[in-house]
């Protein structure tokens, strides 16, 4: 989400409650995972699209070729997909002992290579198959109390069905992580 439609909707929280004297507590979702969903496929190939048309430079000086990788939805996908990596990387071990270790070299790089693919796969596990949805009903209340009462909803919108991911991918969030954070 749009950090500017989660500020939004903050300030309006804070002017709707400023006279409440109760004690009832409201918990206000900004996400699209309801209203305008978008999954991880779009993001790649948002990502995909972006350095298509505007490469990234290498350290060398010359861009960086983008591909499209295989996009896994489950634990389970990923575990066959893995398997033939693992059937080579034996293949590798038994043809490494039968030429007297000649592949050591080779065979502990892409073993630990394997491995460390496995490790980040366990780390990122809940993110990667995240098939959560959150409530945004009380966000979309007040919404629409804010629109009855006046409030100039267009500086202070946080509508997530308005949002355009793919324009907002190319045109927001992917060159702002490279302006600020890729620098």
């Amino acid at each position: 989400i749009p950090a500017d439609m989660v500020v939004n909707v903050m300030l309006v929280a804070m002017v709707a409650h400023a006279n409440q004297q109760q004690s009832d507590q409201a918990i206000y979702h900004m996400g699209s995972s309801v209203r305008n969903p978008v999954n991880f496929g779009e993001l790649h190939q948002y990502a995909f699209d972006y350095f298509s048309m505007k490469p990234w430079i290498g350290k060398d000086g010359k861009p960086v070729m983008v591909s499209k990788v295989k996009v896994l939805d489950n634990m389970s996908s990923f575990n066959r997909y893995m398997v033939r990596y693992m059937l080579l990387l034996q293949g590798l071990a038994l043809a490494n002992s039968a030429f007297c270790h000649y592949f050591d070299g080779v065979y502990t790089d892409l073993k630990r290579k394997i491995n460390f693919v496995f490790r980040l796969v366990e780390l990122y596990r809940p993110y990667m198959f995240f098939r959560g949805v959150f409530d945004d009903k009380n966000t979309e209340r007040l919404r629409m109390a804010a629109k009855e009462n006046g409030v100039e909803t267009h500086l202070f919108y946080f509508d997530p069905e308005t949002i355009n991911w793919r324009d907002y991918f190319l045109n927001v969030h992917i060159p702002g992580l490279i302006k600020y954070v890729c620098k």
